[in-house]
């Protein structure tokens, strides 16, 4: 029999020795559903797991306490492979983008893979990165260089359906700030600088804006800060922007182009702008397309029909987009409910805590470990994944 087969068959047995284990984790972090950078007991529980597996641990990445890395150098030199972990979850909704899941799906695939590297050569890498649904861990521990000896990034996000990894967008967070002057609004208007009117023809240029942009830019805002009391004039107002569009390039000009509106509405009142980011600005996701058509097939080997595997297309934004940019990446999404629901709801928070989901997470999981192991394995598909990389690199 076919060695490789034979070994990948050894990767996903050993993850399903473990299953058990992995459905329990998964329902731990579910029901115990923490915020961004603050994903103690979650980031606790998988540096347990992956001790116990052999892996070293270095924790406090970044002096970011619920960050970590966790490795396996094999014997043999070859490939690092790197597993991401997201275990964060959503104010009020808790895990409702499955997170849980996300971070679990890693972790099998890094211990399933550990189980044959020693024979073939590489180092497995499994990143544990808070805070995705907000500021982004990923984000600094790709500008600190520590993805740049990474041959390949993996890692699958749950869903109702089967994608193939696809395209993000980039964005920037702004916080516009108005600094006006208080006055009553009835006895002495006249002495105040009002700073909601600022604000008002912010949103107004705004939605001006988005008639002159591209068919990709989003442009989405609120007010966070509107006044006190109707009969006070706003001395102070705040709203917080995301602005976003398929490349680093354009989201960089759109930006511009909103502080230009936003000093307009400070020049037209009186009022003083402070204009800052509130978050990291995520790159937009370049999908190394050789590495997620090897994703995709071992999925197909797994048992899942090829048309039910979508066309990769991700309307948001994630920090994997700038590891991406460092390494070759992949975000596929993963099938973990039968019934239609977005993500970010209740109705699927509550069906990616069922068994179903669990037992779905593990094909998954073996999708993830068995391409690791496709990458490496197969001296010529790395080379393909890396020449397609710098490829885009330079794009």
């Amino acid at each position: 029999m076919d060695m490789n087969k034979l070994n990948k068959q050894q990767v996903c047995n050993h993850i399903n020795s473990i299953a058990p284990r992995l459905k329990e984790i998964a329902t731990q972090i579910g029901n115990r559903p923490e915020l961004g950078y603050e994903e103690f007991f979650a980031s606790q529980l998988l540096i347990e797991e992956l001790t116990a597996a052999g892996f070293f641990i270095t924790r406090n990445v970044l002096d970011l306490p619920t960050a970590f890395i966790a490795e396996y150098a094999a014997r043999k030199s070859g490939p690092t492979i790197a597993y991401l972990c997201e275990y964060d979850a959503l104010p009020g909704l808790g895990h409702a983008c499955g997170h849980h899941l996300i971070c679990t799906m890693s972790i099998a695939a890094a211990i399933g893979l550990k189980s044959i590297i020693d024979s073939i050569g590489g180092t497995i890498r499994v990143y544990g990165t808070p805070a995705e649904e907000t500021s982004g861990a990923k984000v600094p521990m790709a500008a600190a260089g520590l993805f740049d000896d990474v041959d390949v990034a993996l890692m699958a996000h749950p869903y109702s359906r089967y994608e193939a990894s696809g395209a993000s967008l980039a964005m920037d967070a702004i916080q516009y700030e108005y600094a006006g002057k208080p006055a009553h609004a009835a006895a002495s208007p006249h002495e105040g600088i009002n700073a909601l009117d600022a604000i008002l023809m912010l949103f107004n240029a705004s939605n001006a804006l988005r008639q002159q942009v591209r068919s990709d830019a989003r442009i989405h805002g609120i007010i966070t800060d509107g006044g006190q009391a109707p009969n006070i004039i706003p001395d102070y107002t705040c709203a917080q922007f995301y602005i976003r569009s398929a490349d680093r390039s354009y989201t960089n000009e759109l930006t511009a182009r909103m502080l230009a509106c936003a000093e307009g509405a400070a020049l037209q009142t009186g009022c003083t702008l402070t204009a800052t980011p509130y978050e990291y600005s995520y790159d937009e996701l370049r999908t190394n397309e050789a590495l997620s058509a090897v994703f995709s097939e071992n999925l197909i080997k797994l048992g899942v029909a090829e048309q039910d595997i979508a066309l990769g297309k991700d309307s948001g934004s994630v920090d994997l987009g700038n590891v991406s940019l460092r390494c070759p990446a992949i975000h596929p999404y993963v099938k973990v409910i039968d019934e239609y629901h977005q993500l970010h709801t209740a109705e699927f928070r509550d069906l990616a805590m069922t068994d179903r989901a669990m037992e779905l997470m593990l094909i998954g999981a073996q999708a993830l470990a068995t391409t690791g192991y496709d990458v490496c394995s197969n001296d010529e598909l790395l080379s393909t994944i890396q020449q397609e990389f710098q490829q885009l690199y330079k794009a």
